[in-house]
């Protein structure tokens, strides 16, 4: 049997709703529907958090708490983070094009980088107000308006950390879900501030710039993680069970003998795929291209954000890449290579 080669995108004609896994037939595409409710949640989550951080910092101006003034600083450093996530989801709606093929989803890996530098200058800054006042201390006053604010920015946060990562796991998008737990972790750092008023109201004015420097710590672990985790996407690097899932939808195609390379990368918030499928031998091409069908549905029911998978069939006599390579050869005065 020729080797048969199915390229197959996950077109507008197949939407896939992850909560009941049903499958719609119309003519929007899910990209556009996902990007419109990264959007829709980015815009939400940025007003949320200018609300919350302009009124702490109301409240800064007249209690001088710097562990207050950290969180405040974190937080419109959040709020900013909004923006290229909001630049990203829309550049997502965008069709690919000739030059850019793929389409806009690395833009969303960009605004990573851009919300990764906004945190770590939103740390540098609260480190040095944090150190400046343990050497310069400064009478806090209204410490319970101070406390007031503190329970204001966690429940912003928390706010904003359930909207996130509820849109950001029904879409798919890493960087909208690791924004959620960003504003989760800073829920909590809020409530430090409450502890740094009472432990200033016992009688310990070095409290406040003490919490001050513990929310600098956290917001440096958060950046160190983002990092990391943003690094491994741009390397192409995915969840090993993601791999261990295309192989299993795969296998739901009784016809498929065997599934070798696997490769998944991230564009965005979409997962591309490619497989390898070894079939019997004698089937025909019609029928291969039936089996490939198959498996292509199988891997969009169970990998909603899956946008594009390239399926190649071989026979079960020559499954696995190793079976297409050219023998060694040279071209004029080139080197000796294989394909």
């Amino acid at each position: 049997m020729v080797d048969h080669h199915q390229s197959h995108h996950h077109e507008p004609e197949h939407a896939h709703d992850p909560a009941n896994h049903n499958h719609t037939h119309g003519t929007l595409d899910p990209t556009l529907l996902t990007s419109e409710k990264g959007i829709w949640a980015v815009k939400w989550s940025l007003l949320i958090l200018l609300i919350t951080a302009v009124f702490q910092a109301v409240v800064v101006a007249f209690t001088s708490s710097v562990a207050l003034l950290a969180d405040t600083i974190h937080n419109f450093g959040d709020a900013a983070t909004a923006i290229p996530l909001w630049v990203a989801f829309a550049m997502a709606r965008k069709l690919p094009t000739k030059r850019f093929s793929y389409g806009y989803g690395r833009v969303e890996d960009l605004a990573g980088i851009i919300i990764v530098f906004i945190m770590l200058v939103s740390g540098v800054l609260a480190a040095y107000a944090s150190i400046s006042r343990l050497f310069q201390p400064q009478e806090i006053h209204q410490l319970f308006v101070v406390a007031a604010a503190s329970l204001l920015g966690f429940t912003g946060n928390e706010l904003v950390a359930r909207f996130r990562l509820r849109v950001g796991k029904e879409i798919g998008s890493a960087a909208l879900v690791a924004d959620g737990y960003h504003a989760r972790t800073d829920a909590l750092t809020s409530l430090g501030v409450l502890l740094g008023a009472v432990g200033v109201w016992l009688g310990y004015p070095l409290a406040d710039p003490v919490v001050g420097l513990v929310i600098t710590c956290v917001i440096f672990k958060i950046v160190w993680e983002s990092g990391k985790s943003l690094f491994t996407r741009l390397l192409d690097g995915v969840d090993p069970e993601v791999i261990d899932e295309v192989i299993h939808s795969a296998q739901h195609v009784p016809e498929v003998l065997e599934v070798t390379e696997v490769r998944v990368r991230w564009i965005g918030h979409r997962l591309l795929a490619d497989i390898n499928i070894a079939i019997q031998s004698d089937l025909s091409v019609e029928q291969g291209h039936e089996i490939a069908r198959e498996v292509r549905h199988q891997l969009l029911h169970h990998l909603p954000y899956l946008a594009n998978v390239t399926i190649h069939v071989d026979p079960a006599t020559a499954s696995g890449e190793r079976h297409h390579l050219i023998s060694d050869h040279t071209h004029d005065q080139l080197p000796t290579h294989s394909h």
